[in-house]
């Protein structure tokens, strides 16, 4: 006689949680703070995540004791309940502890998008550079396989917008969209000029972040920024065998892209050196601001 087969159950995701039910699966702490009740007694409270999204979690039982077995940034077993607080569903933990095993990475939150389809949409744009030079450069960083899977995978920002796996790439293409836009009713612009500034703006993120339960920061991120990161890319780019970019349009790129968050930020100071380098300010502002009210709770 052939046994029963068990139907192995798969672990909730974060989405699909719901107010009564029992919670038993691994999660990524992002939040670990020790309060004290208003009765005095301590409890733990918690954030957990993973790629579908968080919950805030609390543990008032053995407080001390469950906290020594986890820190923030670890991923974690919780054994709890799912109940409702202040019109705010909140994971009641009964046991927490560090969790082995997993990869990091996959609790990592992720973009909603195609990140096939926005590769097509970079490729396409990419193309719509007719200077010859600028295209040369733009499908040399696109044939490089190492800095095209660091461009699909990098968030755009850790928390601030586009904060999540694929992030970069999903917001590189909206404002190259929008320069591909702007240029139309503003003819005078330099549209290769703007659009190639607009596609590597941001290029330096690819170096910046480090993938574990959280988005971390690279030495270099943290010394550097994605500034410097993205001139120095750009400048080893245009450099190799067949990317004949001349000093003049690898000077209006560059300057573009280290004044794309204010003139401040470029070593022109506070003046914009060119209508492209305003326009891409303009235009990665939008995007970003956009985003960042459209990713807060009811936004």
């Amino acid at each position: 006689m052939v046994p029963p087969q068990t139907v192995s159950t798969p672990p909730p995701t974060v989405s699909a949680l719901r107010a009564g039910q029992d919670v038993t699966g691994v999660f990524a702490c992002v939040r670990k703070d020790r309060l004290s009740s208003r009765t005095g007694s301590a409890y733990l409270a918690l954030e957990l995540r993973d790629h579908t999204g968080t919950i805030p979690a609390r543990a008032f039982r053995d407080a001390d004791q469950l906290a020594g077995r986890f820190e923030r940034g670890d991923l974690v077993s919780v054994a709890g309940k799912v109940e409702r607080f202040r019109d705010e569903l909140v994971v009641e933990v009964a046991d927490i502890a560090r969790a082995s095993g997993e990869d990091p990475a996959r609790f990592l939150p992720s973009a909603y998008r195609d990140l096939d389809e926005l590769e097509g949409f970079l490729e396409h744009l990419a193309g719509e550079a007719y200077d010859r030079r600028y295209r040369a450069l733009l499908q040399a960083l696109l044939a490089d396989a190492e800095l095209r899977a660091a461009w699909r995978r990098a968030p755009a920002t850790r928390a601030s917008h586009h904060a999540y796996l694929g992030g970069l790439l999903e917001h590189t293409v909206a404002v190259a969209t929008l320069a591909h836009e702007v240029v139309q009713q503003h003819p005078r612009l330099n549209a290769d000029l703007l659009l190639s500034a607009a596609l590597v703006h941001d290029l330096g993120r690819t170096r910046e972040f480090t993938y574990g339960a959280e988005f971390g920061v690279t030495d270099e991120g943290r010394l550097l920024g994605h500034l410097v990161i993205g001139e120095r890319l750009i400048s080893g780019f245009a450099a190799r065998a067949g990317v004949s970019l001349d000093q003049e349009r690898l000077l209006a790129l560059l300057h573009c892209l280290l004044s794309h968050h204010g003139p401040s930020s470029s070593p022109s100071g506070a003046r914009f050196g060119s209508a492209e380098a305003l326009a891409l300010y303009r235009i990665n502002a939008v995007d970003a601001s956009v985003k960042a009210v459209l990713e807060r709770p009811g936004g």
